[in-house]
């Protein structure tokens, strides 16, 4: 007798945003509370990218910033779950990341070297319009880390990437004066 696993596989999983929490959530209904270690996670990760780009920001200084922001990323994760691992997922990543994104779009067959596929996306991106590159830039390192906190868990995802995110000014960590 056969049985059937329930559990989807990895083409199956889709990635939730904010406005599919359900409305008894409390994240969703009470903004009182502080945000999320993911909404905290994502705001690094704009805060990140923008300083990377510096203030001009055209579309090849936002593929220089995310390739530079990735290689920090890759370099720190690498021991964790290997070469390998990293490589995976930052390809369903970059999948799920071109399905939001057609204008980003890696023409071409399967690199099997990353350096290859990572000149394309450096390519792509620098060929969108600025905010198509920025918003793609972002939804591919949110996408990727949230593929990633499932699989090792949020205090080991914040313990690797904290170091990697720009930290929040001065002025912007103070409370707003009345």
């Amino acid at each position: 007798m056969a049985t059937v696993s329930a559990r989807p596989s990895i083409r199956e999983v889709t990635l939730l945003g904010p406005d599919a929490l359900p409305a008894s959530s409390p994240v969703a209904g009470d903004a009182s509370l502080t945000p999320t270690e993911s909404e905290l996670r994502r705001e690094a990760i704009r805060r990140t990218l923008a300083h990377h780009a510096g203030k001009t920001a055209d579309a090849n200084a936002i593929a220089t910033a995310t390739l530079h922001t990735w290689s920090l990323i890759a370099t720190r994760l690498a021991p964790v779950i290997g070469v390998r691992g990293v490589d995976v997922l930052f390809r369903r990543a970059l999948h799920l990341t071109q399905s939001a994104f057609p204008s980003f779009m890696i023409v071409g067959g399967e690199e099997k070297e990353s350096a290859a596929l990572l000149a394309r996306i450096k390519t792509s991106l620098a060929e969108c319009k600025p905010v198509v590159a920025a918003e793609a830039s972002y939804t591919l390192l949110v996408t990727f880390t949230e593929l990633l906190t499932p699989l090792i868990g949020e205090s080991l995802v914040a313990r690797l990437f904290d170091p990697v995110w720009v930290p929040l000014s001065p002025a912007s960590k103070q409370e707003p004066s009345l």
